[in-house]
């Protein structure tokens, strides 16, 4: 057998490119979510207002999100599409998916972390001359369509887990 029936994950050029993205963009969530920390312990009057203020943590979180399912996250998934086909000695299950994967994550995270942000903002800074209820009221919008974008992602996650339990499937037919 030829190295490209057992290894057809070598020939394929996409394959290798969305892997690589995956990788690409751990590393620039990485570097946001590092730079983000710095900033926050760094500067006093943005830690004292994301520890301070009436929803000055959704900053925090915000920052977490780009950190967790940025960095951490797309370490993994860059790393398990690299690993599985070699475990399981077959190409993934759907390249399509693996796609529609990378796009609805990273669409996703973005949203969440921008109208986290938004939301961190706005209700830090209403905080200071409205009353908590008003303050509620300003930051409930953001925070759902924050609650939009968060679900994406989780959709997002669930086409990774649907496309490697088909790769892996059946292995030891294969």
């Amino acid at each position: 057998m030829s190295a490209s029936n057992n290894e057809p994950w070598t020939q394929d050029v996409e394959y290798t490119r969305y892997t690589l993205w995956f990788i690409y963009a751990c590393i620039i969530y990485s570097i946001i979510g590092f730079s983000w920390g710095a900033l926050m312990g760094g500067i006093s009057e943005f830690r004292h207002f994301v520890d301070h203020r009436l929803h000055g943590d959704l900053i925090v979180r915000a920052h977490t999100h780009v950190n967790l399912l940025g960095w951490v996250e797309m370490a993994i998934f860059g790393a398990v599409y690299y690993i599985i086909p070699r475990l399981v000695k077959r190409p993934i299950y759907s390249m399509r998916l693996v796609k529609v994967h990378f796009w609805m994550h990273n669409f996703g995270l973005i949203g969440m972390v921008v109208f986290f942000t938004i939301a961190g903002v706005a209700g830090g800074s209403a905080s200071v001359h409205l009353p908590p209820d008003e303050v509620e009221v300003i930051v409930k919008p953001f925070l759902a369509t924050m609650g939009i974008f968060g679900t994406i992602v989780l959709l997002a996650n669930f086409v990774w887990a649907f496309n490697l339990f088909r790769t892996c499937a059946g292995w030891q037919r294969g």
